[in-house]
């Protein structure tokens, strides 16, 4: 007794064996053994549509966005081409809060403000003292606290 109907050759071109049990591969649609249902395997031409990774811009390290059926380096070239942030020769300061400080040419990554005249320091001149703020209500010590 024979079962013709019964099974499928898988679909890869140098394989063709006849499986019992195929596996269909979700993104192709076709029939392979259990060596060739991966889509590495069987080298799955649409493979790209199932990937789920997010692919990152290697100029400004944004996560680009890639929508189901589009190539995601097409996406990240076209990215780079538009509105990458981070394109060569154009460097972002990282240090640009100057000391408001008359004569101090430093800068900070982050602002410094002092509580009282609301400028913007580095942190050698951050206290009201170190600046010479005009604005202070009452005289601060060298230690920090309050004078009476």
């Amino acid at each position: 007794m024979e079962l013709p109907d019964l099974g499928k050759h898988c679909s890869e071109e140098t394989c063709k064996q006849l499986d019992f049990l195929p596996l269909k591969c979700d993104v192709c649609k076709q029939y392979f053994c259990k060596d060739h249902f991966t889509c590495a395997a069987h080298k799955c031409p649409f493979a790209y549509k199932k990937d789920t990774q997010v692919p990152v811009c290697p100029l400004c390290s944004r996560p680009i966005p890639v929508k189901k059926g589009e190539i995601p380096d097409m996406v990240v070239g076209e990215h780079m081409d538009g509105d990458c942030r981070g394109r060569p020769g154009k460097k972002e300061k990282v240090f640009t809060f100057r000391c408001s400080k008359k004569g101090c040419k430093k800068k900070e990554m982050l602002p410094v403000a002092c509580d009282q005249c609301r400028g913007n320091f580095c942190f050698q001149h951050r206290h009201p003292l170190d600046h010479s703020c005009t604005h202070v209500s009452r005289a601060v010590g060298i230690a920090g606290s309050k004078v009476r």
